[in-house]
């Protein structure tokens, strides 16, 4: 799923609490993810890179999460690029192109990268899981998806202090997407409204 505008639409980034053992393994870091923080608040900067060695403009922008399900992807630079979920529904908003794209979240992230660090299920259900060599001071982990439709090869995923740092995504047409993840805050308070989303007037919805 090549892009930010891809990976965040399944989308796909987030956080962990302080543990004790910070020489745990990725798998046991990732698990504790999951299980401990339920919202999260950060910063990414993404890059994707073809086959061809060919690297696209670089994006960035914050997130929020809250399990499980509801997210919120906010490009800002260098274009601006909304995806939200409501635990329901994916909403991806393209001001350039004044369209919405809606897609049920069972479509949009059950087997994604985004299914790792906004859901709340197994791991092992959806993904092949298997631990890699430690690089750039981070623990990293490598998940298959199970399902041969999810649309990716494979996500690797770097822990560092506890904490998701880098997820590298290996797309079925060969190309890699990095995404480095910044100014986590684990469990903050969330306004209500957060996660909702009304298209503005004017602009085409499209219902996938």
């Amino acid at each position: 799923m090549p892009g930010l505008r891809r990976l965040a639409a399944t989308a796909t980034l987030l956080l962990l609490c302080p543990l004790a053992a910070m020489a745990a393994d990725a798998r046991t870091q990732l698990k504790a993810f999951v299980a401990e923080i339920k919202t999260a608040t950060g910063s990414f900067t993404q890059s994707t890179t073809g086959p061809q060695g060919n690297p696209q403009r670089p994006q960035s922008g914050t997130f929020a999460f809250q399990r499980p399900g509801k997210f919120k992807w906010a490009v800002s630079q260098p274009y601006e690029q909304l995806v939200v979920s409501d635990g329901q529904q994916v909403y991806q908003y393209d001001p350039d192109l004044a369209q919405v794209t809606v897609r049920k979240v069972d479509q949009a992230i059950g087997t994604s990268p985004a299914a790792i660090l906004f859901g709340s299920g197994e791991l092992e259900q959806a993904f092949e899981v298997s631990a890699l060599p430690a690089r750039d001071g981070m623990e990293w982990l490598r998940a298959k998806p199970r399902n041969a439709d999810a649309g990716f090869a494979q996500v690797d995923i770097g822990m560092r202090g506890n904490l998701p740092a880098r997820v590298e995504l290996l797309d079925a047409f060969g190309q890699t997407t990095r995404v480095e993840l910044s100014n986590i805050q684990a469990n903050p308070a969330l306004p209500a409204g957060e996660f909702g989303f009304t298209p503005p007037a004017g602009v085409d919805v499209v219902k996938m």
